[in-house]
Parts: structure tokens; sequence; C-alpha cells
């Protein structure tokens, strides 16, 4: 069940998908996927390199940060599977949407705000959205 579950869901998340252009979106989902792999190993000095300079002002430090994700984001922190969604823009930023498990299995979808900065995609805002509505 939770496999149609995740199908389901991916399949609303990808919906659109093709429209984006590809070159920003592998990147984007690169660096995304970047900061994950480097909470998976605890190296938040890395993971806050990932960071755009709005959260890394706010949080000041790599242990802020750190502690911020473990404490409010522990599906992102130890997450059992990542998967990406559509790409889009809005009100001329990008999104992109990311749906993940937490340790229990359960799934979420993330929405990640990216800005460009020298030439490379940081991540300037994550939020969890509701969970589409799902009827048997």
């Amino acid at each position: 069940m939770r496999t149609t579950i995740l199908g389901l869901v991916a399949g609303v998340m990808l919906w659109g998908a093709a429209s984006a252009d590809e070159a920003p979106n592998a990147a984007i989902q690169g660096t995304i996927q970047s900061q994950i792999d480097a909470f998976l190993m605890d190296d938040f000095v890395t993971a806050f390199t990932f960071a755009a300079p709005n959260i890394q002002s706010m949080f000041r430090t790599p242990e802020n940060f750190g502690a911020m994700v473990r404490n409010g984001y522990p599906m992102v922190w130890r997450p059992g599977d990542v998967r990406f969604g559509e790409l889009r823009e809005i009100g001329g930023a990008l999104w992109q949407k990311v749906i993940v498990s937490d340790a229990e299995g359960q799934f979420f979808v993330l929405d990640y705000m990216m800005v460009e900065q020298d030439g490379n995609w940081r991540i300037a805002a994550v939020q969890v959205l509701p969970a589409p509505e799902m009827s048997a």
C-alpha cells in the first residue's frame, strides 16, 4: 500500500515537471541531494554551505543550523527515501518539490526555494506542504 501511495504522490508531484528546464533542474536537485547527503553524515559544516546567505545569517553557525534541522526537519536529517517532484517558478523564484519519507515510513512533501549565487544554487527556504488528498 505504501508503494501505491508513494506512486500516487510522486505522480501528482511530477505532473508538469517535463516543462521545467533540465539544466537548472539537475543542478538544483544536486544541491538539495548534496545537502541531504551531508545531513546523513552529520556534516553540518558542509550542509551549511548549501544554504543561501539569508539562512546562514539567520542561524550564524553550522551547529545552530544543524540543531534546527534535527529538531524541526527530522525527515530531512534522516530521510528514508528522497524523490524529486516538479520544479516551478512562482513570483520570480524557483521552487523544487521534494518527497521524503521519515524513519517510520510517513511521507512528506517539501518545497525548496532556490536562489542562484555566483553560479551555484543555494537553498533559501524550505516549507512542508500539505499532503495531497487521497481517496480510495
